[in-house]
């Protein structure tokens, strides 16, 4: 990994009542390919049978026209994986499939396990067998037994209305027993042949977004950010609510709240992973980092020249910074956006110097300046003491180095691939060891309090900044 970044999961949609369902499924999953670049996948039912394509790669590798061709349908669920639980591996490719004599089930999850130990130990004892270490595989596996405890089949031969209504019922009572006995982050599509479900877990901490899409019939598309329903062309309805499951069969869209917790939305989601287009739980993502951005002036003013953000995710705490001081605001940093996160350098000193290769100063912008530069986190420090050595080497005069999320101090055990507490260099070093660490004049972070003001709000999950989980 190159990046001293903190990195999300994965990324899922569910489309239903679309003739061109795959297709669509690629576009959303496109549109947020920045939440996982190390495999995709799609499966699609043309409602008497379920087909699945996955590969390791991005979207587009992954993908192939004639790919498409065979994915025929009108319900789809699809995923784009970063690894946390489980190996970096195509048998961990989402999503992932169940199939009976008599039918099929498809499920792609974002967020992670916290009982998955003990409830692939549990279903082992019961036979069940495993093609995968994923923990969304203990999910599929799950519902399964449910399932068949509940007396249902997957499929049925018999295409009576009545018995379609029961052997949904059945299915949909499987899952909502799964997901009162999972314990952790989860943002599920689920599908069989005709039904398509979406699951946000009881405090939500993973987002999962609905809307509608144009088709022949009612149409809908569910995604864990608002910028996939975009993508499509799609309206944005709502987001699903924290412990809500979303039923979408022919007879239209239901809601079942199958438990009650407080909302603790993942922060991080706002501070670095979703794209700032998005909007989660009401709160539009670019706005958000405008307004961290703003807090972070007013708690920590420095004279300077210019202001300049850290692509990508910088950029709109840069700009509230800049509008809240008054001091100009310039590009600064160039991005190669061709360097993509999947790049694995052998050493860390070459992941190191990696940063040379994908970020450069603009010297124009920089030269016998005096410059703040504002980046979302520092994780390990790696990367802000090779920024601060970029913007020294193209003649900035000083350096003052301000941070739109508060000190990591502690790891994430609820979604999202972070070093172990050892290697956050803000777990053991105070603010003047940072400082000296990565080679700035100044450095500052936002408190928790101004970032809390920023977002209107406190239901967050603020884990990694202080210690204490929802799960």
């Amino acid at each position: 990994m190159c990046e001293d970044k903190f990195h999300d999961e994965c990324g899922v949609v569910g489309i239903f009542g679309a003739d061109n369902a795959a297709r669509l499924s690629y576009f959303a999953l496109t549109s947020l390919q920045h939440r996982g670049q190390e495999s995709a996948g799609i499966a699609v039912s043309d409602g008497t049978k379920i087909k699945l394509h996955k590969s390791t790669g991005l979207v587009s590798d992954a993908f192939e026209q004639n790919h498409f061709e065979k994915l025929d349908g009108n319900i789809a669920v699809g995923h784009v994986r970063y690894a946390t639980a489980g190996g970096r591996t195509i048998e961990n490719a989402q999503p992932f499939m169940n199939s009976f004599k008599n039918g099929s089930i498809a499920l792609a999850h974002n967020g992670q396990l916290v009982n998955h130990t003990k409830m692939r130990e549990m279903l082992e004892d019961y036979g069940s067998t495993f093609s995968s270490t994923s923990d969304s595989e203990v999910i599929l596996k799950l519902i399964v037994r449910k399932y068949i405890e509940n007396g249902g089949h997957l499929g049925t031969t018999d295409n009576s209305t009545s018995n379609e209504a029961e052997t949904q019922r059945r299915f949909i009572e499987a899952v909502k027993q799964t997901v009162l006995q999972i314990k952790g982050s989860f943002a599920l599509t689920i599908m069989t042949e005709k039904l398509l479900i979406g699951v946000r877990d009881p405090n939500g901490i993973r987002p999962l977004c609905l809307g509608t899409i144009e088709g022949p019939q009612d149409s809908y598309i569910l995604a864990s950010e608002s910028c996939a329903i975009d993508a499509v062309n799609g309206q944005f309805i709502r987001d699903v609510e924290p412990g809500e499951m979303v039923i979408i069969n022919r007879d239209g869209i239901r809601s079942i709240k199958y438990t009650q917790d407080k909302k603790r939305t993942c922060i991080f989601e706002y501070v670095y992973f979703a794209r700032p287009d998005s909007v989660i739980d009401c709160i539009s993502v670019q706005e958000a980092r405008y307004k961290m951005g703003e807090v972070l002036a007013r708690e920590a003013a420095v004279d300077a020249d210019v202001v300049i953000g850290v692509p990508d995710s910088g950029i709109g705490a840069a700009l509230g910074y800049a509008r809240a001081s008054g001091v100009p605001y310039g590009m600064g940093i160039i991005k190669n956006k061709y360097i993509g996160r999947t790049f694995i350098a052998p050493t860390q000193e070459e992941r190191e110097a990696m940063v040379f290769v994908k970020l450069n100063a603009i010297k124009s912008d920089l030269e016998g300046k005096r410059v703040i530069v504002i980046d979302d986190s520092i994780v390990r420090g790696t990367t802000s003491r090779r920024l601060v050595q970029i913007l020294r080497r193209a003649g900035a005069r000083e350096v003052h180095f301000r941070v739109s999320s508060p000190p990591v101090k502690f790891p994430c055990h609820l979604g999202i691939d972070t070093p172990s507490k050892a290697e956050l260099i803000s777990s053991s070093h105070e603010l003047e060891a940072i400082r000296a660490e990565i080679g700035a004049d100044s450095l500052a972070f936002i408190s928790l309090e101004g970032m809390i003001e920023a977002l209107g709000a406190d239901a967050f999950c603020k884990g990694c900044f202080n210690g204490e989980y929802p799960v």
